[in-house]
């Protein structure tokens, strides 16, 4: 556990670690790096190393410590939909959701095909919000398995958005975030994808979140478009308070 300087979140939970790249948005992934800083340090829980998948069964008892109720984004190390993830663990990690329900817990993947498969055995209490991460045209086709799952919250991590998304089935998809890729050698991203994005989310009725420009200070780049922020929420939960 970790409190996180995600825009959208505010803090993450690891039951799983490790991952492999699966599509183009992939390519400079964020826990991968990490992973190689965190396994330098010495911290055990990474001493495998990325290409790893390990579950760890001591993290299953940690939102039972949680004093208040948090916004949680599950396995941002890992993606708990992983072919290499047993169903059994998936379930239990289900499970610690299901009986905390002062917290509300983000998953987000993108292996929407498993998803959709083990969502008739999986409990979807109301406080577990499911995503799926579209980074081009390419993959789209996650949604509709999305729109497959029990979830109550469906959203869509449109990050790092490395093209235009036209024409978005947004039926039953409550939430979007996008963003731009930040990092050594980010793909760019042109201000008319977001725009589009942000009109098609506005004529479905959809949160819109824009989390980031991106580039090689994202900082700098900030995160305005057309002069203000987009800051919205399902509407279980008002915009949170940014990190300082």
């Amino acid at each position: 556990m970790a409190q996180s300087s995600i825009e959208w979140t505010e803090m993450t939970w690891n039951p799983t670690t490790g991952c492999d790249k699966l599509s183009a948005g992939c390519k400079f992934c964020y826990a991968e790096v990490m992973t190689k800083r965190l396994k330098a340090m010495g911290q055990e829980k990474y001493a495998d190393g990325f290409k790893v998948i390990r579950i760890h069964e001591a993290e299953l008892a940690r939102p039972f410590t949680w004093r208040k109720s948090k916004v949680v984004f599950v396995n941002s190390m890992s993606d708990l939909f992983h072919v290499n993830v047993p169903l059994p663990f998936i379930q239990r990690v289900f499970d610690t959701m299901n009986r905390c329900p002062q917290h509300t817990f983000q998953v987000l993947t993108k292996r929407a095909e498993l998803l959709a498969e083990h969502s008739a055995h999986l409990t979807w209490s109301p406080n577990i919000w499911m995503g799926v991460s579209v980074e081009d045209y390419r993959v789209r086709h996650r949604i509709d398995y999305l729109r497959q799952c029990g979830a109550h919250i469906k959203f869509l991590s449109l990050e790092p958005l490395l093209g235009p998304l036209p024409d978005l089935n947004l039926d039953d998809i409550n939430w979007v975030i996008v963003g731009g890729e930040s990092g050594r050698n980010p793909r760019p991203m042109e201000e008319a994808w977001v725009e589009d994005i942000r009109l098609q989310c506005e004529a479905a009725g959809v949160a819109f979140f824009f989390k980031q420009w991106g580039g090689i200070n994202k900082k700098a780049s900030g995160r305005l478009l057309n002069n203000r922020t987009y800051d919205a929420m399902p509407a279980q939960l008002e915009p949170l308070e940014q990190p300082a």
